[in-house]
C-alpha cells in the first residue's frame, strides 16, 4: 500500500516537532519503522520500478523471437532455461506482442510478432 505524500509529510513533521524516534513515530501512526526511515530519505513515492532481467539474456530472447516467431512461451522458456512467466515479463519489457492479422487466410489465423522501437517487425503465417 502506498501512503499519500501528505500523510508522509505529516508523520515526519510530528516526529520532528515532538522529538520522536523512528520507532515511536511508526508505532504512533501504525506504519513500519522501515517506512519512516525510507520517507526521511525520499518523501515522494516511486511510480515505476525499473528492474532488469536477472536470469534471462534479453538478446537471446530477441534472437529467439526472430528465429521462432510463432513459438509458445513455454517453448521459449524450455529453450532459454527459464519459466514461462519470465518469458512473458521479458516480452513485455521488450515491447513484443502478438497481433492478429486482419487479413487472415482461409487456412487459419496469421500471427505477427510486433517488435516495437528500434526492433523490426517479424511476420509468419500459420
Amino acid at each position: 500500500m502506498t501512503y499519500s505524500p501528505d500523510f508522509r509529510q505529516k508523520v515526519l513533521a510530528i516526529k520532528e516537532q515532538e522529538g520522536l524516534t523512528q520507532a515511536e513515530a511508526a508505532l504512533r501512526f501504525g506504519v513500519g519503522v522501515a517506512s519512516v526511515t525510507r520517507w526521511e530519505k525520499r518523501v515522494e513515492a516511486k511510480l515505476t520500478r525499473n528492474k532488469p532481467a536477472t536470469k534471462l539474456d534479453m538478446n537471446a530472447l530477441e534472437a529467439d523471437v526472430k528465429t521462432y516467431p510463432d513459438a509458445y512461451q513455454y517453448e521459449r522458456a524450455a529453450r532459454l532455461g527459464v519459466s514461462p512467466r519470465a518469458i512473458g515479463y521479458a516480452l513485455k519489457r521488450l515491447g513484443i506482442s502478438y497481433k492478429k492479422n486482419t487479413v487472415a487466410s482461409q487456412s487459419g489465423r496469421k500471427r505477427t510478432a510486433c517488435l516495437s522501437g528500434k526492433n523490426r517487425r517479424v511476420s509468419s503465417g500459420r
